[in-house]
């Protein structure tokens, strides 16, 4: 079997080069890049594929944590590349939907629904594309608010490994004639077939933003203040997130521009980012502002005082910070870093117990981390402060750190960034699924990745 002359490939090294570089410094080889522009030419890769026998690895926005959208050094697995998908944006204003290939890119996406006055309410600091998106189950900073991916795709059009083509659900949101099958292909890496379109949930555009940095007067002070704020504002609460001090005076030294908003520059333990945000605001409503300033001032008389400090200011500058951690930590030195997931009253705990011990058994690391305390999302990030990173030592690095995150808190290691190679050996330890079932998904994974 041939490819139709149609669909572009790739095979030239240095054409390929942008396709087998990961963010984090991942690198692979490949023997050739497929570039579809429809379904129905996914679909022929696909068959392509399962008929050549040859490992294939999904590639959307490129922008993922874990390795998953790169190949491995073997040479032997192809890309299938996404970034070409762009032959559907169908809007329907009515529906408050939106019918969107894979390919295009949530910035896009968004400047085009802007006109609108509408959004795909996915908050994050990169720019990924719609179907990784959907494969990976993207959160993000308003994930206290909006929730994820999944609880914003309405259907999906996806190409199976031997090229079969599946529409999964509808734009009516409320159907119970049967399995929801595409939650199957939400959160899976593809695994179980390749997403090529999607039927998104779309949100109106926020208007009107109230922002404060807040420093807590204790770590446990913290979970104190968000159920403050959740009683007392409710849904206008759309993010809590908290930022360590390693995290951002790494940030700061980093992007020089960035404003250091903390009186005299002096940087605390901890800081929170709290988000107050509205579509519209009516005539008789106060504004967010004044609501943000009272609340915080209620919190100030608890008799149990969480709040040690209130910084007020711009939004888009209070976010910029927030969005630069990542950058920031990156530069701070060799990086392995974990996303993981706990109930929210453990969040604090394995952060406090985890940070005592590192630096008793590993005090070559710093750590550096942040996360979405609202949702008990933690960016746990460790830079080795004295050189390289050898495989062995990551690898038992994050095994140490697993260990604890599942076995002594019942935490999640991959909260929203996926399986990929770095976690695999977590997943095939550590799941619950029936056993049967993980057999499959592993053999799908090892069969698609040529390992």
């Amino acid at each position: 079997m041939s490819l139709t002359a149609e669909i572009k490939t790739l095979s030239d090294p240095g054409d390929m080069a942008g396709y087998l570089q990961g963010v984090r410094g991942e690198a692979g080889k490949s023997p050739v890049v497929f570039l579809p522009e429809t379904t129905a030419q996914v679909a022929e890769c696909l068959r392509y594929c399962a008929q050549e026998n040859l490992p294939y690895v999904p590639q959307s926005g490129n922008t993922g944590l874990v390795g998953a959208s790169v190949p491995d050094d073997s040479g032997t697995t192809a890309v299938l590349s996404l970034s070409r998908l762009r032959e559907t944006f169908d809007l329907d204003l009515a529906n408050r939907s939106l019918r969107v290939s894979a390919g295009f890119r949530l910035s896009e996406v968004n400047d085009r629904l802007a006109e609108h006055g509408l959004c795909f309410p996915i908050d994050l600091g990169s720019d990924p594309m719609i179907g990784g998106m959907v494969a990976t189950n993207t959160g993000g900073g308003r994930f206290l608010r909006y929730g994820d991916v999944r609880r914003n795709v309405l259907g999906l059009t996806v190409a199976l490994e031997g090229g079969e083509v599946l529409e999964l659900g509808s734009p009516v949101r409320k159907d119970n004639t049967g399995p929801d099958w595409k939650q199957i292909h939400i959160g899976t890496s593809g695994w179980f077939g390749t997403v090529t379109e999607a039927i998104l949930n779309l949100e109106p555009v926020v208007t009107e933003q109230a922002t404060a940095i807040v420093v807590p007067a204790s770590d446990d002070a913290m979970l104190t203040l968000l159920r403050h704020l959740e009683t007392r504002v409710g849904p206008l609460l759309s993010a809590f997130e908290f930022m360590s001090r390693a995290a951002m005076v790494h940030t700061f030294a980093h992007a020089s521009a960035l404003k250091n908003p903390f009186p005299r520059g002096e940087i605390p333990a901890t800081a929170l980012l709290i988000e107050l945000s509205r579509p519209t605001r009516a005539p008789w409503d106060t504004p967010l502002d004044e609501v943000l300033e009272a609340v915080l001032a209620e919190a100030w008389h608890l008799t149990e005082a969480p709040i040690a400090d209130a910084l007020f200011g711009r939004p888009e500058e209070i976010w910029s910070l927030r969005h630069a951690l990542s950058e920031g930590v990156k530069s701070a030195g060799p990086l392995i870093a974990f996303d993981l997931g706990f109930t929210r009253d453990k969040v604090i705990a394995f952060r406090t117990e985890m940070t005592q011990r590192l630096a008793k058994d590993f005090p070559m690391i710093e750590v550096c981390d942040f996360g979405h305390l609202g949702d008990g999302g933690l960016h746990f990030n460790l830079v080795k402060t004295d050189g390289p990173i050898a495989p062995g030592f990551e690898r038992i690095l994050r095994d140490y750190v697993v260990r604890y995150v599942v076995d002594d808190y019942d935490g999640s290691f991959s909260a929203e960034h996926g399986i990929g190679p770095k976690n695999l050996r977590y997943y095939e330890a550590h799941s619950t699924m029936p056993s049967r079932l993980l057999e499959l998904q592993l053999d799908l994974f090892r069969r698609k990745n040529g390992a």
